[in-house]
């Protein structure tokens, strides 16, 4: 018996060894960083099939609570964040009117804003100084939370979206605020304000801004128009559609490298795999990778 133990315990440390290997292996798809991110990244794969698979059939998003963060019924939201109370108007009967969405808050809105908030103040990322735009802002919540971390925010929208979006910047970005926010139209694939682009920017934020194979092709076109060599895009989305986003990825990997943010980086008290968060870089031209030098 005594002998069988001894065998027992010599065989112990194999699978032990083998589940470190494992372990290791994990952490080792994982980059520390991307762009100004300085946190744990997952590379998305080749594919965008590969992405949407591994989102949909681990995390199930269909059977996580909707709206876990917000009510759309409500004529206001209101989010603790960077010290203080946001109170953001909402606009629920807007809603009826067909291709509007941004006059409430979503949940993958809130899941941007306190992540940004969280790696803030987890020295993960830097905003203090740095110029941002939103894209599709709706209400506004991401670029005001951004504004009030530091950065100089440029919330854009359609042209007839921008009333409720000002009205909510001037209730919470006010002079005491770190960073600044300004209102500006923008219609994606048309070339952007001159000011969207001089000088350079050092983040581009989104919240369900990937929500039709229609719309792909005109949100690259503007995402590559806003990105130099220095821009950080970081964006976040409900997964409604694993086509529309396949079709996103699929595309944006051409001129991009693209990554996942994991929901173990995010704040802690705002996780819902109904959403997913990606960061994407500008890939540097071929004739300047280490490769081609």
């Amino acid at each position: 018996m005594e002998m069988a133990m001894e065998m027992a315990m010599e065989e112990d440390p194999l699978p032990l060894r083998q589940q470190q290997e494992e372990e290791e292996e994990e952490e080792a798809a994982l980059l520390l960083g991307m762009g100004a991110y300085s946190g744990p990244v997952r590379p998305v794969g080749a594919s965008g099939s590969g992405e949407t698979m591994l989102l949909w059939a681990l995390g199930q998003p269909a059977s996580q609570r909707h709206n876990a963060f917000v009510r759309h019924a409500a004529h206001s939201f209101t989010l603790d964040a960077c010290a203080r109370r946001l109170s953001l108007l909402q606009s629920p009967s807007s809603m009826a009117t067909p291709g509007v969405t941004g006059a409430v808050v979503w949940d993958s809105a809130v899941v941007l804003a306190k992540f940004l908030e969280h790696a803030v103040d987890s020295a993960r990322l830097a905003l203090r100084g740095a110029r941002a735009v939103e894209l599709g802002a709706g209400c506004g919540l991401a670029g005001c939370v951004a504004a009030l971390l530091g950065a100089h925010v440029l919330l854009t929208d359609l042209p007839d979206r921008l009333k409720l979006l000002r009205k909510n910047v001037h209730l919470n970005v006010g002079e005491d605020a770190r960073g600044s926010a300004r209102v500006i139209d923008l219609i994606w694939g048309h070339d952007p304000h001159p000011d969207l682009l001089d000088p350079p920017l050092h983040f581009v934020l989104g919240s369900d801004v990937i929500y039709s194979e229609e719309a792909v092709d005109d949100l690259l076109i503007t995402l590559k128009q806003l990105s130099g060599p220095h821009t950080t895009i970081i964006l976040a989305g409900e997964l409604r559609n694993d086509v529309v986003l396949e079709c996103f990825l699929d595309a944006a990997m051409e001129d991009f490298q693209v990554g996942c943010i994991e929901q173990e980086q995010w704040h802690p008290d705002f996780r819902t795999r109904r959403v997913a968060l990606f960061i994407l870089v500008k890939k540097r031209p071929l004739a300047l990778q280490p490769d081609h030098l």
